[in-house]
């Protein structure tokens, strides 16, 4: 079976142009990029067509803290697909006061190899 070739449309994110790419690819080949203004549109658009990452950010409820959610965010860029099954995760999960910032709130999630760690720090009450 051949597959057919599309064109797909991206806006970059790679640098503050945000140029619009239209991407021919055919499965997960990328035939072409136009576009760009800069060789990081091109990278870019072979990245989301192979493996779209993206990096990660929500909350967490704290037991105990001054507040009640730190912020969080992934270590490292987190395959899209994963993101619905992380978020779920999350929404589950609490931690308990103090945190400090950039403590390991939930290692390794999902089995996906990033941890999440806080963007802040929160004393007790």
């Amino acid at each position: 079976m051949s597959l057919s070739e599309e064109t797909k449309k991206f806006l970059c994110v790679s640098c503050p142009v945000g140029c619009l790419l239209s991407v021919s690819v055919r499965g997960k080949e990328v035939l072409s990029v136009e576009g760009n203004s800069c060789p990081l549109g091109v990278k870019y658009a072979r990245n989301e067509v192979v493996n779209p990452v993206r990096t990660f950010t929500s909350t967490v409820r704290v037991r105990g803290a001054s507040l009640p959610v730190c912020p969080v965010r992934s270590s490292t860029p987190l395959p899209l697909a994963k993101v619905g099954d992380v978020t779920r995760e999350l929404a589950a999960a609490e931690a308990s006061a103090p945190i400090s910032i950039g403590q390991v709130i939930i290692k390794d999630i999902c089995g996906t190899g990033t941890d999440i760690i806080a963007s802040r720090s929160l004393g007790k009450r």
